[in-house]
């Protein structure tokens, strides 16, 4: 077989049904071998939209995501999206076209060093220089991938080892696992605790990971956390936690990289002298968190975060700290904004409206992106499936999560929330929607701004200092949308939100609501007792 058929059988030996592409010159030979092989090709409007969806099938399957795009500018074109993938810790093979082998230092078309500048965003980057490595090569890719602290990886795939016979598909997929062998040790430290928390990363959400997180919640009875939020302790969906974290006597964290996000455990964030347990995949997460916790770091374990927390669960004798852990809960719950609307709608109407769907209907996905209306709707919405723009603060790929997460679970009602500011990233893929017929329900809030920045502007330079970030006030993203093949809708009321998400849900196609909202800054809740 040729270089091209050993990556589709490697691909299908490793159970990727699934690949998000799309086409350019230097990836031809792969969509030949895709039809032999019988991998569904998704055809997305732009590269970083590809690997946004790879992203959001990861996330939604727990399996591995795939994206394919073309050599040089749409290898470039999707570099950002792979940056929102390794701060959100999810195991994405990303696939490049590449210029022939024979013509290196030619000045070939489209000849670059795409490992050296994919290296920085991933945890592997690798090209292929010949047809008979093709198979391991991919394998070797794919364990990397799903070892230690998923993420994404890179191949490069010269045109010409495509095209060369004596490939060999690759069946060697397992990753590698770090035991972990200090339960008894860790759980000691934790149940002399009597207000310890239990912090995880994206890894370990409730998305993600949320039997094992309930297990380790019952098992020691001590709150477990998932920080994802790339507003970390100041993202809304905690209500007033940062206020409790300060109460917090013992910290241990399990596969969260200790940054910006988790206040750097240190004070204002953490109280003065709270001990802290590391537990993570990676040499550098142990070596930053002694770096930030110094002698309050008394012990640091190299271990893989699920496979710690399984072992924790299973060692565990419960501890009685119902009043500690009612008082998280209610901090995590708690809510005070009664911010003005202005007549326009709310995003937190919005939010409430979505969040009866989820209550309503058996299988929800929230897709939920940043900016200041993404805050409103996060901190009013839950469901057991829930995925965010994650801690790299990029927006625009919820969108395309959505499609993805439409497309792995077909029977899944889909809504994917986001500003203004936001749909016009991947506007193009309603397009894709509704040629993949992704049904999902699009909901724009529509205030006619960049707000995140607008708020910005406000707060450190002043209200007569805002510049540069209105958008088209009579901008229609549902016109957009009707325009692309899908079914759209106007709100202009609150009243009304319910019934146009129950019309989008009945169309039979995907669906893009724009609403007129208020342009309101993010909440941040006062204290509580």
């Amino acid at each position: 077989m040729n270089g091209a058929a050993a990556l589709t059988e490697t691909l299908r030996n490793a159970g990727v049904n699934t690949v998000f592409s799309l086409s350019g010159n230097q990836i031809m030979p792969v969509y030949d071998a895709a039809i032999d092989s019988g991998l569904r090709i998704v055809h997305t409007r732009h590269e970083a939209a590809a690997v946004y969806m790879a992203d959001g099938w990861a996330q939604v399957t727990g399996e591995l995501g795939v994206a394919l795009v073309t050599a040089a500018p749409g290898f470039a074109n999707a570099i950002s999206a792979l940056y929102t993938a390794r701060m959100q810790e999810v195991p994405v093979l990303f696939l490049s076209g590449d210029s022939p082998v024979n013509g290196d230092g030619t000045g070939t078309f489209q000849e670059l060093d795409q490992v050296a500048i994919a290296a920085p965003v991933v945890k592997h980057a690798v090209r292929v220089t010949s047809a008979e490595t093709m198979g391991e090569t991919i394998a070797e890719a794919i364990r990397i991938a799903k070892s230690g602290r998923p993420g994404p990886v890179h191949v490069a795939l010269p045109f010409d080892v495509l095209k060369n016979d004596g490939g060999i598909a690759g069946t060697d997929f397992a990753p590698v696992v770090q035991s972990f062998n200090d339960a008894e040790a860790v759980l000691e430290k934790l149940n002399a605790a009597k207000r310890p928390l239990i912090v995880t990363g994206p890894t370990l959400t409730d998305s993600r990971a949320h039997s094992a997180l309930e297990a380790l919640r019952n098992a020691t009875g001590a709150p477990v956390l998932p920080i994802e939020s790339p507003r970390g302790l100041r993202d809304p969906a905690l209500g007033a936690f940062p206020l409790v974290l300060k109460e917090a006597d013992f910290i241990l964290s399990i596969g969260k990289v200790l940054d910006f996000s988790a206040g750097f455990a240190r004070p204002p964030a953490l109280s003065e002298n709270v001990p802290v347990i590391a537990i993570d995949p990676e040499a550098a997460a142990l070596e930053r968190a002694a770096f930030l916790c110094g002698d309050r770091l008394i012990s640091s374990v190299q271990a893989d975060s699920a496979s710690a927390m399984a072992a924790l669960t299973a060692a565990a004798q419960p501890v009685d700290r119902s009043e500690w852990s009612a008082r998280v809960e209610s901090a995590l719950n708690h809510r005070d904004s009664n911010s003005d609307a202005g007549g326009r709608v709310h995003a937190r109407s919005v939010g409430e409206a979505m969040q009866h769907i989820v209550e309503t209907q058996d299988d929800v996905i929230l897709c939920i992106d940043g900016g200041e209306c993404g805050q409103w709707m996060q901190s009013s919405t839950n469901a057991k499936t829930r995925l965010i723009n994650g801690l790299s603060g990029a927006i625009g790929g919820i969108f395309c999560y959505a499609i993805a997460a439409k497309i792995a679970r077909p029977e899944a009602t889909v809504i994917a929330a986001m500003g203004d500011g936001t749909v016009g990233f991947h506007l193009a893929e309603f397009e894709t929607a509704a040629r993949e017929k992704a049904n999902i329900v699009a909901i724009v809030c529509n205030d006619a701004l960049w707000n995140a920045e607008h708020q910005i502007q406000i707060r450190d330079y002043g209200i007569d200092r805002t510049y540069g970030c209105g958008i088209l006030p009579d901008a229609r993203y549902d016109q957009t949308a009707m325009a692309l093949g899908c079914h759209g809708a106007h709100v202009v009321n609150s009243d009304d939100i319910g019934s146009a998400l129950a019309e989008a849900l009945a169309a039979g196609k995907p669906s893009c609501i724009d609403i007129s909202t208020a342009s309101l800054a993010a909440p941040v809740y006062t204290p509580f007792e």
